[in-house]
């Protein structure tokens, strides 16, 4: 197929095709809710709140996708965030320096990607059940620091919370004649910088295509010269990063610690990258995708409750909805596509 300067167009591959398809049904689903639903849908404001609620879930997903594009799976990273958040809480509360606080994120969030990147890659033990210990420690770890909720009561920390950008533009008018600037959280420019740096590792980066490889077909890999074990540690150092930047992003948009917190985080990131286009075999996947995933999610709970379903168990049975249904898409979209390779 050639384009109009004559050049032969080349076909889009797995990633960006589950890609489109995402972004394409968010698109549509957005646009419906505006019609039907308007409300808060009619404000630039609504896009900038899913955003600030599901800066840490942003984040998150992220690390998880990376994991997932090479094959492994790591579902303690909801609990390394709760683990995370509550350390800083109470380190900032006894007097604590908000840059060691993000330090100390980062080492809690490093810990856990080296342990379980370790065992799960150069152990050969199974990833589910790494991570699923590891999970469970960091609950654990987390109750024995606090079991009641704790507020964040430090004057620099309160400064960075608090700060916003503020877009007068794209505001709205309010009722009494005022116009209200859109408002966006510094979490949310932390969740927009680590999108962009994991895209450009996965896609520019050798790191990237040996995670895409591995997960693709690890034989091959091996036959390229990769080494899968360390590609495979290195999904893992990086996944607990990015939850240790979710812990402190998560604490900055809350502001206070509990031991319930990102609670179901590990499996809303799951599926935010599956609804975003990375298959759980591997080496399909984009951070794109999952932002517009995580997006997805976020769009049709918020559906649900504009629609008067307010009880939690809607948006629980609406989420394994939408799941099912992209895994179903998934599957059989590429199956079409490997047929018409074939063929």
């Amino acid at each position: 197929m050639k384009n109009l300067f004559g050049k032969r167009k080349e076909p889009l591959t797995n990633t960006q095709l589950l890609m489109t398809i995402t972004i394409g049904i968010f698109v549509v689903m957005y646009i419906l809710a505006m019609t039907l639903l308007g409300g808060g849908f009619l404000h630039t404001q609504q896009i900038f709140d899913m955003l600030n609620d599901n800066a840490s879930l942003i984040i998150v997903s992220c690390g998880l996708t990376i994991v997932m594009i090479g094959g492994g799976i790591d579902i303690s990273v909801g609990a390394v965030t709760s683990l995370v958040v509550m350390s800083c809480v109470l380190y900032l509360n006894n007097g604590g320096n908000v840059f060691v606080s993000i330090l100390l994120a980062l080492g809690i969030g490093l810990g856990f990607g080296l342990v379980q990147g370790f065992l799960v890659s150069y152990l050969e033990i199974q990833p589910f059940i790494v991570t699923l210990a590891g999970m469970f420690f960091a609950r654990g770890m987390t109750t024995i620091l606090s079991v009641n909720p704790q507020k964040v009561d430090h004057a620099a920390f309160s400064k960075l919370r608090d700060a916003k950008i503020e877009i007068s533009w794209l505001g709205y008018t309010a009722k009494n004649g005022n116009v209200v600037p859109a408002r966006i959280e510094l979490g949310v420019v932390v969740a927009l910088a680590c999108i962009v740096l994991v895209f450009i590792l996965l896609k520019y980066l050798r790191l990237g295509r040996n995670f895409y490889a591995m997960g693709g077909n690890q034989t091959s890999a091996l036959m390229l010269g990769i080494n899968v074990k360390r590609t495979r540690f290195m999904s893992y150092i990086l996944s607990g990063l990015l939850s240790g930047i979710s812990g402190f992003v998560f604490m900055m948009h809350t502001g206070a610690g509990n031991a319930t917190n990102a609670a179901g985080m590990e499996m809303n990131a799951i599926a935010s990258s599956i609804i975003g286009g990375t298959l759980l075999t591997g080496g399909v996947g984009n951070v794109i995708g999952t932002l517009f995933g995580t997006l997805t999610l976020t769009t049709i709970k918020k559906i649900v409750v504009s629609s008067g379903l307010n009880d939690p168990w809607w948006q629980s049975i609406t989420t394994g909805g939408m799941l099912c249904f992209f895994i179903l898409l998934q599957s059989v979209v590429l199956s079409r596509r490997s047929k018409g390779k074939k063929s």
